[in-house]
């Protein structure tokens, strides 16, 4: 087995999901979240993109239900030992295997929690869910159960983020060297890629986002890529991956001479971010996170253009993204507790002069000040022609 963490590691994530599954009154678990499955086992696999579930029960006992092609998979990566295959065939329905293996595991009548709210569970896949096991037992939603235990991050998994942020950081210095005018958004992407992959990282669970221009307001990744002009603006959002564990960064680049647009909105954004870094501690909520963000840039002005969020957990993801839950949003009572490891975005995006300024950057919260676990440094980055 190619395991990333230890024997003990895995045994104590048990130990706190039993406790939570005894307050839920939860006799299994369906799982269906790929970061569910590898962060209380190890398996490792995108085969989540089919139908595939993980049985957990309260007195430790874990069965994967599969396809072949993820056997092996599970075999080589996880401490799953019992592994059964749904057979690919004309009309089969692998919600009536997990039935039956649910029958074959004494849980008939028993109350049973499922993970819905995750990539790995079509809608398809739910209402054949509903249909099969309503009647079989007592089902519950619990979506989300796993992922509040995996926002905290053992020292072992805080180990894995500190890697990824040094790829993050040396991505991003492999980046700078390439911003000119002339220089092809192909070539910045591939350094930045490079510098993760050769580095020992993973491949992250979204692509990383560039847009020079007017693409350089967006914050998502688009096909296509663009050569930078004498005077213009590059916007990155990018996170080293280790062990499929993220941290995260974005920065808007400027290239020739920052217009006052982009020094007003550079101190705004830098502002924020230095108010959101005083909520960043226990006790503290992820509501309160986004209201200090907020109440800044509204008093510059900028309301109109800023988001209605300002960052997200990170911890191990899978595609198609690497945020996480819980998220800083408006009334989000979800309280900071040490341990989390949280990206800060302070993101600008102002359409009628076409002018971005985004400054991200990922922390680690302990029981006092935050620590970020970058070292680039937070100055408004400017490339002279």
């Amino acid at each position: 087995m190619a395991l990333h963490f230890s024997g003990e590691e895995f045994q104590s994530r048990f130990d706190r999901l039993k406790t939570v599954m005894e307050t839920e009154k939860l006799d299994a678990i369906l799982m269906f979240a790929q970061e569910s499955m590898y962060w209380l086992t190890g398996y490792d696999t995108f085969g989540f993109c089919f139908f595939q579930c993980l049985v957990v029960t309260q007195d430790g006992r874990k069965v994967l239900l599969t396809r072949s092609a993820d056997q092996r998979q599970a075999k080589h990566t996880s401490n799953i030992s019992d592994i059964r295959i749904w057979i690919d065939s004309g009309g089969a329905n692998p919600v009536l295997q997990l039935k039956d293996l649910l029958f074959d595991m004494d849980l008939l009548g028993s109350r049973i929690g499922i993970e819905y709210d995750t990539h790995g569970m079509t809608g398809r896949v739910g209402l054949s869910m509903e249909a099969e096991l309503s009647s079989f037992a007592d089902i519950q939603d619990a979506s989300g159960l796993v992922d509040r235990l995996r926002s905290v991050k053992s020292p072992a998994e805080i180990a894995y983020v500190r890697e990824a942020a040094k790829l993050a950081d040396a991505a991003y210095y492999a980046a700078f060297e390439e911003v000119r005018p002339g220089a092809s958004e192909a070539r910045i992407l591939a350094v930045m890629q490079n510098a993760v992959l050769e580095g020992g990282g993973d491949c992250s669970a979204n692509p990383f986002v560039i847009g020079s221009g007017r693409d350089a307001l967006l914050c998502r990744y688009k096909s296509g890529r663009r050569t930078l002009g004498q005077n213009d603006q590059l916007t990155l959002e990018w996170a080293g991956s280790y062990n499929h564990y993220h941290a995260a960064l974005m920065r808007t680049v400027v290239i020739g001479s920052p217009t006052e647009r982009h020094h007003e909105m550079y101190i705004a954004a830098r502002e924020a971010l230095t108010a959101v870094e005083t909520q960043l501690v226990p006790g503290r909520t992820f509501g309160n996170v986004f209201e200090a963000h907020a109440e800044c840039l509204d008093s510059h002005g900028l309301m109109p253009h800023r988001l209605n969020s300002c960052g997200y957990s990170l911890g191990a993801r899978f595609a198609p993204s690497w945020m996480d839950a819980p998220m800083a949003f408006k009334s989000n009572t979800t309280e900071i507790e040490a341990g989390m490891v949280l990206f800060m975005h302070m993101i600008l995006l102002d359409s009628i002069t076409e002018t971005a300024m985004c400054v991200g950057q990922t922390y680690l919260t302990t029981h006092s000040t935050p620590e970020s676990l970058s070292t680039l440094p937070l100055d408004l980055p400017v490339k002279s022609g």
